[in-house]
C-alpha cells in the first residue's frame, strides 16, 4: 500500500472547482494584518506602562496610610503626606530651583565619573581578555576594590586629593568600575571557539578577531555593565557630596541640609529627584543598547507565548 501523495491529499481537501496555484499560499502569507499589529502594539504599550503605574499607586496609598493612620500628628514630620511633598518640594519655585541646581551639579560629577570608568574599565577588560596573565594579575584587585566599603575610602580620598570636584569624580569611578570590567570581560570571553577557529583559518589575527568577533558579540554584556554602572555613579556622586563640602554643592549636601533642619517635604522631594536621575541614566543606556544591538541578539527578542 503506497502512501498518498501531496497532490492527492490536496485534491481531497480543496473543492473540485477550485484551482490551486503556486502563488496563492505566498500571497496569503504576505497579506499584512495591520489591525492585528496595531492591537499588539497597544497591548504591549499598556503592559509596559500599566504595571509601574499600579505599583506607584500602591506605594502612594501605603505612604498615605502610614502618614495618617500609623503616625501620630506630632510625629507626622517623619513621613509627610504626598501632597505636602508635591506642594513644597515641586510646586514651590524656590525649593524646586534649589533641588534642580544641586541635582545638575551631582549629575555632572556622575557623568564625568561614569565616562572615566567606562574608558578605564573597558580598557582593562579588553587587556584581560587578550592575555591570561593580565587577567590573573589585575582581576583579583578589581574584586578587592569592589569589596572595600566606599564609605571607608571617601575620607582617605579627601585627605589625599583634597575635597573638590576631582575627588567626587574619583568616588564615582571607584564605585562604577567593577560592573563594567566584569560584564565586558564576560562578553568578550563568550565568543564561541568555533568562530575563533573559523577566523583563524582565514588568516585573521588577534586584533581582527577582537574587532570583528568579540566586541560585536559582547555588546549586550557591555551595555548591561554600563547600565549598572550608571546607577552606581549617581550613588557615588551623592555619597561624595555628603563628605566633600568644597566646590559647588550637589544634591547630597542639599539632602544633608534638609535633614538637619527637619524639612521633611523638601527632603523627600530631593530623594525622589535623585532616584529619578539614576532611573533616567539607566533608561538612557538601555535605549543606547537597543540602538546599538538591534534585534539580532536573543535578549532583544520578545518571548512568544502559546
Amino acid at each position: 500500500m503506497t502512501a498518498p501523495t501531496h497532490e492527492k491529499v490536496l485534491d481531497s481537501v480543496v473543492a473540485p472547482d477550485h484551482v490551486v496555484t503556486a502563488d496563492e499560499p505566498v500571497i496569503a502569507a504576505r497579506e499584512p494584518d495591520t489591525a492585528h499589529r496595531r492591537s499588539g502594539r497597544w497591548k504591549s504599550a499598556v503592559l509596559t506602562v500599566l504595571p509601574p503605574l499600579v505599583v506607584a499607586g500602591v506605594v502612594v496609598g501605603l505612604w498615605s496610610f502610614i502618614t495618617y493612620v500609623v503616625l501620630a500628628p506630632r510625629r507626622r514630620f517623619l513621613m509627610p503626606p504626598p501632597q505636602d511633598v508635591v506642594q513644597e518640594g515641586f510646586l514651590d519655585r524656590d525649593n524646586l530651583s534649589d533641588i534642580l541646581h544641586a541635582l545638575w551639579s551631582s549629575a555632572q560629577v556622575a557623568f564625568v565619573g561614569l565616562a572615566v570608568a567606562i574608558v578605564i574599565g573597558t580598557a582593562f577588560a579588553v587587556a584581560m581578555s587578550q592575555a591570561r596573565w593580565v587577567e590573573r594579575s589585575f582581576y583579583p584587585w578589581a574584586v578587592v576594590l569592589q569589596t572595600v566599603p566606599i564609605l571607608a575610602l571617601v575620607p582617605l580620598i579627601g585627605f589625599w586629593f583634597k575635597f573638590g570636584f576631582g575627588s567626587r569624580v574619583l568616588v564615582c569611578v571607584i564605585i562604577a568600575l567593577f560592573p563594567i570590567v566584569t560584564n565586558t570581560l564576560f562578553g568578550l570571553k563568550s565568543a564561541e571557539r568555533s568562530h575563533h577557529d573559523l577566523l583563524s583559518l582565514y588568516g585573521a589575527g588577534r586584533w581582527q578577531r577582537l574587532v570583528h568577533l568579540q566586541l560585536p558579540g559582547a555588546l549586550p554584556s557591555i551595555f548591561t555593565g554600563w547600565r549598572i554602572a550608571a546607577g552606581l555613579s549617581v550613588v557615588g556622586a551623592i555619597v561624595g557630596d555628603f563628605f566633600f563640602r568644597q566646590g559647588e554643592p550637589g544634591i547630597g549636601r542639599l539632602i544633608d541640609g534638609y535633614t538637619q533642619r527637619l524639612r521633611s517635604p523638601e527632603l523627600f522631594a530631593a530623594i525622589i529627584c535623585s532616584s529619578l536621575l539614576g532611573l533616567a541614566v539607566f533608561w538612557l543606556f538601555g535605549l543606547l543598547s537597543r540602538v546599538a544591538v538591534g534585534s539580532w541578539h536573543e535578549s532583544a527578542r520578545p518571548v512568544e507565548s502559546d
